[in-house]
């Protein structure tokens, strides 16, 4: 199935958390915490302005972005965990 996000909104895919820290010690599933960096799969066209015309996205499919870790939508699409968020509450694009 695919999705078609409106106007600002972005849909993510999390990236999956660290299993284990720095210091090599694994970490059970409950002590794992959510994931705040994921990959852009579908965006909507951008938002609407006061004069009627679409404002451009910045970001695009496959970038790797940093977003809050308690904000936006989580929802699950033929077993996969996605987050809806609008494009305003991106923290930043990762670059590699």
């Amino acid at each position: 199935m695919k999705l078609k996000p409106l106007d600002d909104r972005v849909v993510i895919k999390p990236l999956e958390a660290q299993d284990k820290t720095a210091g090599g010690i694994f970490l059970p599933d409950t002590a794992k915490e959510k994931p705040q960096i994921g990959k852009v799969v579908w965006m909507g066209p951008g938002k609407v302005q006061d004069d009627g015309k679409r404002a451009a996205m910045s970001v695009k499919k496959n970038d790797e972005v940093i977003y809050p870790k308690y904000m936006g939508n989580d929802i699950e699409i033929d077993g996969q965990k996605y987050v809806i968020l609008r494009e305003s509450d991106l923290l930043g694009i990762v670059e590699k």
